[in-house]
This record gives structure tokens, sequence and C-alpha cells, in this order.
């Protein structure tokens, strides 16, 4: 398999959990985040990049949440914050 289609494949992943995260979560969790959906969104960021350091840099075998699933979180926070500085994230 070509780079091009991992990629194609790996965003096609991302694209349907975070939509399947919506669904779940609904849109508020973000835009009625404490400090605006930006600062929650900084706030999430944080959490797991500070995940992703314990995990590596202590080698820990998680127990709930892998850290191919972290990093996914971390892609789908960025679609997300992209979404809202274009003013394209649900409100409602």
């Amino acid at each position: 398999m070509r780079i091009d289609e991992h990629v194609d494949n790996t965003v096609q992943e991302l694209a349907d959990l975070l939509i399947s995260k919506h669904h779940d979560y609904g849109p508020r969790n973000i835009s009625q985040s404490p400090g605006g959906p930006l600062n929650g969104l900084r706030v999430r960021m944080w959490d797991k990049f500070a995940r992703i350091n314990n995990l590596i840099d202590n080698e820990v075998d998680p127990e709930h949440e892998s850290l191919e699933d972290s990093f996914k979180d971390m892609a789908n926070y960025a679609i997300i914050g992209l979404l809202v500085l274009r003013g394209q994230w649900d409100n409602e």
C-alpha cells in the first residue's frame, strides 16, 4: 500500500471516530467549555499530551487507552479546533 492510501485510510478512520464521538458527547462539551471552546480544547490536548509523554517516557503499558487512541484523540482535537476557528463547529 502506498503512503497516500495509508493517509487516506487514517484520515477516514479519524473522521469516523470524531463523528461517532460527536454523536455521543454532543457539541456542547466543546462549545460550552469553561473559558470557551478553544480553552476547552487546549485543556483536553494538554491532558492528552501529558498522557502520551507519560506512556512513552515511562514505557507504561496502559490499562484503558492505548497510545494509538491518545494520538487519535489529539488529531481529532486539532480538527475540532480548526472547525471552531472557521465557525463550523455546532453550538447546539
